[in-house]
């Protein structure tokens, strides 16, 4: 069953192109494929005693984990960003993010002292504090209960879609079952008891060439396991090193297409400013009406919300596009070409539409920089956000009798940056 959800997985994210570019789909990818190695083959195979984790997938998965913070800890440090530096990175994190939550608003007003604070704990945490990892078992267990918080304030405050929930879930492994089998109720420990017994006992019972065609299956198994896990191990060990030590290349470029051997850096550039893109239409050139968003940042006395882990991609891109130009981000104007003939698919993106009786005869893209409002203000409006318009973002199409599409008018600047 973990197989073939893997295979789809990697499916869609080759399907998807631009919608999958993301470094959580390359973070699922690889903890689901060196999890083939780690949990018990079957549909429903219970705790399966006759198919203990390898210790081997068990480090590689805590690998995984490790390389994710220790990597993003490297990458905020490299990259120059003098907000890092400065300790201000954190200052307007929570309304600049891709997709902000109702939480975050109120963590955004606390002073300044606090966000220098969660800076200098961000970088503590990625660059030093998960190297418990590699220490005796009692450390790694403080390191469990240090870093478990922090994901989940992570996933109250912001919207990084299944990207949290993984790392969360991957630092569960930091745990063994010396402290986790004390929180079992009493009747689990006892199936898994009687669950170890009889596999032990059925074992015993099978005759002598059942027990050698499993021993060379088991075999067979583990050595499969031993290529595939070294394999990954060193590719992920040679992205780190390559900076400085000269290692062959080879292993790295054949596991590319399977992104199950990723470099990761997270947040090494903070987001300086909150930009969103709205799709207006119009019969007539002049009167002109938005399309409604499901999910990013639109109406002002609209509360964001928590999505993750679900992510809206549609609504992600357009954030990563409100950063830069339409000419890199061709999803804005092909969804502007598509909501000229109500294209159902594209229609079902939006919250609603505005032209249901027939398509419009214009369609446009603007840009708007969005602020969280005051604590002061918001009591007295009772608005989450403020925002002011920067201009038209895409060209500004128009469907003519003949059905031609036509720029009407071209922004006057490529990139607001």
């Amino acid at each position: 069953m973990l197989a073939l959800c893997f295979v789809l997985f990697l499916s869609f994210v080759s399907a998807a192109q631009d919608f999958s570019g993301y470094q959580s789909d390359g973070m699922l990818l690889e903890a689901g494929f060196i999890s083939l190695f780690f949990v018990p083959p079957g549909l429903r195979p219970g705790f399966a005693p006759e198919h203990p984790p390898s210790r081997a997938s068990l480090f590689v998965l805590q690998w995984e984990w490790f390389r994710i913070y220790f990597e993003s800890g490297v990458v905020k440090l490299m990259s120059g960003d003098p907000e890092w530096r400065n300790f201000t990175a954190m200052d307007e994190y929570y309304q600049n993010g891709p997709l902000p939550t109702w939480i975050g608003w109120y963590v955004q007003h606390l002073p300044h002292w606090f966000h220098a604070a969660t800076v200098w704990a961000t970088l503590s945490l990625e660059l030093g504090i998960v190297w418990m990892l590699f220490l005796p078992r009692r450390w790694r267990i403080i390191c469990f209960f240090i870093v478990t918080p922090w994901q989940i304030g992570v996933i109250l405050t912001a919207n990084y879609t299944f990207l949290n929930y993984l790392v969360l879930l991957l630092g569960v492994l930091l745990l063994d079952d010396q402290f986790l089998s004390p929180l079992l109720r009493e009747n689990w420990r006892k199936r898994i008891h009687r669950q170890l017994g009889s596999s032990a006992s059925l074992e015993k019972l099978q005759s002598g060439s059942t027990q050698t065609v499993r021993r060379w299956w088991r075999l067979a198994g583990l050595s499969a396991s031993a290529i595939m896990l070294t394999w990954i191990a060193y590719a992920t060990t040679a992205e780190m090193m390559l900076l400085r030590v000269p290692l062959p290349k080879w292993p790295i470029v054949a596991l590319q297409p399977f992104r199950i051997a990723n470099e990761y850096g997270l947040f090494a550039v903070m987001t300086r400013a909150r930009y969103e893109i709205e799709f207006q239409g119009s019969m007539d050139g002049q009167n002109w009406i938005a399309y409604p968003f499901r999910y990013k940042p639109q109406a002002l006395n609209e509360a964001p919300r928590i999505y993750a882990p679900y992510q809206p991609r549609f609504d992600w891109n357009l954030w990563f596009a409100s950063l830069g130009s339409w000419r890199d981000y061709s999803i804005v104007p092909n969804t502007e070409l598509r909501l000229l003939s109500n294209d159902k698919d594209v229609l079902q993106l939006f919250a609603g539409n505005p032209f249901p009786q027939q398509p419009p005869q214009q369609i446009r893209a603007l840009l708007w920089q969005y602020w969280f409002t005051s604590m002061e203000e918001k009591q007295r409006t009772g608005m989450w956000w403020r925002r002011e318009l920067r201009g038209l973002y895409a060209p500004t199409l128009e469907r003519t009798p003949e059905g031609q599409i036509r720029v009407v008018q071209w922004p006057q600047w490529e990139s607001h940056q």
